[in-house]
């Protein structure tokens, strides 16, 4: 090749660098992708080949390694068993059934603990929270004391236990309460006040019934057991646990009972709204009642009051007059408010001026 074949080529190499830059950049870009394409084709073939002669000389290597595996998988699954297994044993002993029941809140569960009129069973405590709060670690003491067992659980558990309830990070499951039965226990009192509640239904109502009464010195609380609400978890947490203290005596039939009080001196008195027509019965407003014997207090329940069977039985009905003009549709009080009202009255009437 001559001198100017060679300088000519270059220089139209040059000229075509300068006018076409992209051109040739991309020229030689991709002669350099074909050369390290190359090159990691061969360094991957020799890779392969390599291992295709490891495998031929030692074939319980690979094998060892699956074999290996497949006893962890195995384990594995061995645990997932084992951990569901324990998880369904403990799901039962979680939820309520007729043998047990779940007790809520910390009032209801150490009041359940020390008055011991159920069966603890098993005390259930969020996790952490006994050591951050002195009234969780109460429960779980009286609980350690008792030889109940503990369990820590999540809050997430807790929920479920009680639907979603106010817990306050414990619960315990225990043997539920039922009425009690008449007995001849006597009051020392003189003048004892028994409240009688014909029909309450709703649980919070009862709870909160219950709460006054004991509250404001009630020497008995008697129930109807039909058409009532029974003695759940739910009253004894809306009662802050007043329902493990004060026991409820049941009766089948009120009208018997109430005739059998009467017949031995006790005065009957019954509660109506303002202005409600009962021929034939005095109606005294309740600051104003005197209590100078004995006395039932019966109480009806939330939108119909009192039965006629016992409201012919009733000496005297009680009302609680309105400070105001009232609205339609707001005449009256809710049925545990009036009820401490009432007994506030009662009772404190007894007291000596």
């Amino acid at each position: 090749m001559s001198l100017f074949s060679y300088a000519s080529k270059h220089r139209f190499l040059f000229i075509r660098m300068w006018r076409f830059p992209k051109a040739v950049d991309s020229h030689f870009a991709y002669h350099e992708h074909d050369r390290v394409y190359n090159s990691r084709r061969s360094n991957k073939s020799q890779v392969s080949e390599g291992r295709r002669l490891e495998q031929k000389a030692s074939p319980n290597k690979f094998q060892n390694q699956r074999r290996i595996s497949s006893e962890l998988q195995k384990l594995a699954q061995e645990d997932l068993s084992s951990e569901r297994k324990k998880t369904a044993r403990l799901k039962p002993s979680m939820e309520s059934s007729d043998q047990h029941e779940i007790v809520f809140g910390v009032a209801p569960c150490l009041l359940a603990l020390t008055q011991a009129r159920r069966k603890a069973l098993k005390l259930f405590v969020k996790d952490g929270e006994a050591l951050q709060r002195s009234a969780l670690l109460k429960v779980c003491e009286e609980a350690h004391q008792r030889l109940v067992p503990i369990q820590r659980v999540s809050k997430k558990d807790l929920d479920r236990m009680v639907l979603g309830r106010v817990h306050q990070g414990v619960c315990l499951q225990a043997t539920p309460l039922s009425y009690l039965t008449e007995d001849s226990e006597q009051s020392s009192k003189t003048t004892p006040l028994w409240l009688v509640l014909d029909g309450i239904q709703d649980p919070m109502n009862l709870g909160a019934i219950l709460r006054s009464a004991y509250f404001l010195g009630v020497d008995r609380v008697a129930s109807s057991i039909r058409h009532s609400c029974p003695l759940t978890p739910v009253v004894s947490k809306a009662s802050s646990g007043i329902m493990e203290v004060m026991g409820v005596y049941g009766y089948e039939d009120l009208e018997d009972m109430v005739r059998v009080k009467a017949a031995q001196g006790w005065w009957v008195v019954g509660t109506v709204a303002a202005e409600a027509p009962v021929s034939g019965v005095p109606i005294t407003p309740g600051p104003d009642f005197r209590m100078t014997t004995p006395t039932l207090l019966l109480i009806g329940g939330e939108g119909d009051g009192l039965s006629q069977k016992l409201l012919a039985l009733c000496q005297t009905l009680v009302t609680i007059p309105a400070g105001r003009q009232l609205l339609p549709g707001v005449e009256s009080l809710n049925v545990s408010v009036a009820t401490g009202i009432l007994l506030h009255s009662l009772l404190t009437s007894t007291r000596p001026t």
